[in-house]
């Protein structure tokens, strides 16, 4: 029972730790992208390009 609690607490870390992979706005979008198709399909894919490039914003913004 516990797994089905911890499961999405999980995959939304990975998604969030492989959207900050890359060196710019672009890679860092295709990682988000490809992370978020494995955890969520389609819909996690999108959230997934959004939080790369969002990450990437903010990123350049601190520098």
């Amino acid at each position: 029972m516990r797994t089905i609690l911890y499961a999405p607490a999980v995959a939304l870390l990975g998604l969030a730790l492989m959207s900050a992979c890359g060196t710019n706005m672009e890679q860092r979008a295709a990682t988000g992208a490809a992370t978020g198709l494995i955890v969520a399909g389609p819909v996690g894919a999108a959230v997934g390009a959004a939080a790369g490039a969002v990450t990437s914003e903010v990123k350049e913004d601190n520098r």
